[in-house]
């Protein structure tokens, strides 16, 4: 499996993708996730994968041949969505070749990617492509997107990301987002590969693949866990008595009662329990034994 968060944001983009991948617990690999497409001074792109290696390496390689897909490759689109659709295109053609054989082995086309960059001349953008080639593009309203392990890495996201983020508040959360998923998940593992591009640079400026020696990884690594249980302890305990109306949580729900609760009835009171049918048939194989004496 594997975890890859892109932010598009008011000043660039953030990618981050882990390199483990694994088909059970004994088999490991380390592979990368992140693909970087550059042309000078005019296009700068970035692709990360999650998925069927087989198929997301398929993807990979036509987009880095410059096959012409319709007559469009990523070297000589005139936007980051016609990109967009050039590994969409690609992703059809590798589904056309080989989905018959991977249904006959009982296998599903799996495959999910994000992809952003900028084309000179426009600000900067994001996407999520399917397995179906189809898209979606980032908005400043949903910035990011998530592929892989996504469930633990989500919350923090949610909690400090907008469009407005600066870059390096936003690398900051990506990583954490990225240490709450490695801490939850075997399946997700180093070293990460983190790109933050800045708009208009047109260029990796900053690129890093980290692993468990980088000493900014180690101290977010340390410190989250610290600051999560010290702000765990600062919440008080709940007051089930209401003396404190801020802690009371015995409060009733508004438009909801309480939770039913179902007790024996008359009626059943006055039925034989499963015990005393037992203590009675136990009587009865006593008292033929004896009648057989």
């Amino acid at each position: 499996m594997t975890y890859c968060v892109g932010l598009c944001l008011k000043d660039g983009l953030v990618f981050l993708s882990d390199t483990r991948t694994n088909a059970g617990v004994d088999q490991i690999g380390t592979f990368r996730k992140m693909s970087l497409f550059q042309k000078d001074k005019d296009r700068f792109f970035t692709l990360m994968s999650a998925g069927n290696l087989a198929i997301t390496q398929a993807v990979k390689e036509i987009l880095r041949q410059g096959q012409l897909l319709n007559g469009k490759n990523l070297w000589n689109v005139k936007s980051t969505n016609d990109a967009a659709v050039v590994v969409g295109d690609a992703v059809k053609q590798v589904y056309d070749r080989d989905h018959a054989a991977l249904e006959k082995a009982g296998i599903d086309f799996n495959c999910n990617l994000i992809f952003g960059g900028q084309v000179k001349g426009e600000h900067p953008r994001l996407f999520n492509i399917y397995s179906a080639g189809n898209f979606i593009e980032a908005t400043p309203e949903t910035c990011y997107f998530q592929i892989g392990e996504s469930k633990y890495g989500k919350p923090i996201l949610d909690r400090v990301i907008n469009f407005d983020t600066p870059l390096n508040l936003a690398t900051k959360c990506a990583l954490i987002s990225m240490d709450s998923t490695l801490n939850s998940n075997i399946s997700v593992g180093l070293p990460l590969d983190l790109l933050v591009y800045e708009k208009n640079s047109l260029r990796a400026n900053k690129l890093v693949t980290m692993d468990e020696s980088n000493p900014y990884f180690k101290m977010i690594h340390q410190l989250w866990g610290e600051k999560l249980r010290a702000a765990f302890n600062s919440i008080a305990e709940p007051s089930w008595s209401g003396a404190t109306p801020s802690k009371s949580i015995a409060s009733p729900a508004k438009k909801l009662g309480a939770v039913p609760i179902y007790r024996l009835s008359k009626v059943a009171k006055k039925a034989d329990s499963p015990a005393k049918v037992i203590s009675k048939a136990s009587s009865r194989k006593k008292g033929s034994v004896k009648a057989k004496r």
